[in-house]
């Protein structure tokens, strides 16, 4: 079964979230659990906790089916003392607002070598910082988010993403997210049957299905390996629908959170029905 949803504002608090995707027939959703471009913010207070978990059950929203996304500033492969420590801090906090929220997974972006270290030495990095956390802390996976490879950020290419697991030492507490977008702009053709077919094997043959929680649905806006993470509203851009109606009739992307993150949300409703129209 697919669950399509959107990441959904938490304006006036976390516990809004569910409420929101209810709101645009979603059956997942993503949230930010505090605001994505600070490094700190006041804790979860027990209102929070216990209003978001008495929604997400009265809206029939399993924690597998919600993909928290930590903070934009967090970069796990920073060269520098100063901000990795800062990043790393900021990571296990998010971590823990998981496990109050009782989800079981958090989505990343793996990290950037600013241009001042080896990407092997980065890789290495990120890797660590994974495994710092995942030390600190119980029940929530670190998902990996697939980038497409803009400016000096990692994790771009599947082998990228299968060097950081590797070195993790929890593999059960590790996983991938596939965002559409950034798959194309990173240089996967996945537009074609033939070519949808044949990047996936070459996920399955390089990380593996076994490792993937979560997907982001989305357009894009530039080319073929572009580079450049620009996403659209689906069908609006460099896409096409053959794309979409691939993922929703194939198996392998059952039982996962399907998360729209399109430009334009006053339209995210009717993006989840297209989704859900595309199953034959």
């Amino acid at each position: 079964m697919k669950y399509i949803g959107a990441h959904v504002s938490t304006s006036g608090g976390v516990e809004n979230a569910p409420l929101n995707a209810h709101a645009i027939g979603a059956k997942a959703f993503a949230l930010f659990t505090k605001n994505q471009r600070q490094w700190s913010a006041a804790p979860l207070t027990e209102k929070n906790i216990e209003f978001f978990k008495s929604r997400c059950e009265e809206y029939g929203f399993s924690p597998n089916h919600i993909l928290p996304h930590d903070s934009y500033l967090i970069n796990l492969g920073h060269p520098e003392e100063e901000g990795l420590n800062k990043s790393r801090t900021a990571f296990l906090d998010e971590m823990r607002r998981c496990e109050q929220l009782g989800l079981n997974r958090l989505n990343f972006h793996p990290g950037s070598h600013l241009n001042k270290m080896s990407i092997d030495d980065c890789l290495a990095r990120i890797a660590e910082s994974i495994n710092i956390t995942l030390n600190k802390t119980s029940g929530v996976t670190a998902v990996i988010e697939n980038t497409a490879g803009q400016g000096s950020n990692l994790g771009y290419t599947f082998e990228q993403i299968a060097q950081i697991i590797s070195k993790i030492e929890d593999k059960s507490r590790v996983g991938v997210c596939l965002d559409t977008a950034h798959t194309l702009a990173a240089g996967y053709e996945i537009r074609t049957r033939e070519t949808f077919d044949a990047t996936f094997v070459k996920f399955d043959e390089i990380i593996g299905f076994h490792y993937l929680r979560g997907m982001h649905i989305n357009d894009s806006k530039k080319e073929l390996s572009s580079h450049v993470d620009r996403h659209e509203n689906i069908g609006k851009g460099v896409m096409g629908m053959d794309m979409f109606s691939f993922l929703m009739n194939d198996s392998r992307f059952d039982n996962i959170p399907m998360v729209l993150e399109t430009p334009d949300e006053s339209i995210w409703a009717e993006e989840i029905q297209l989704l859900y129209s595309l199953q034959k």
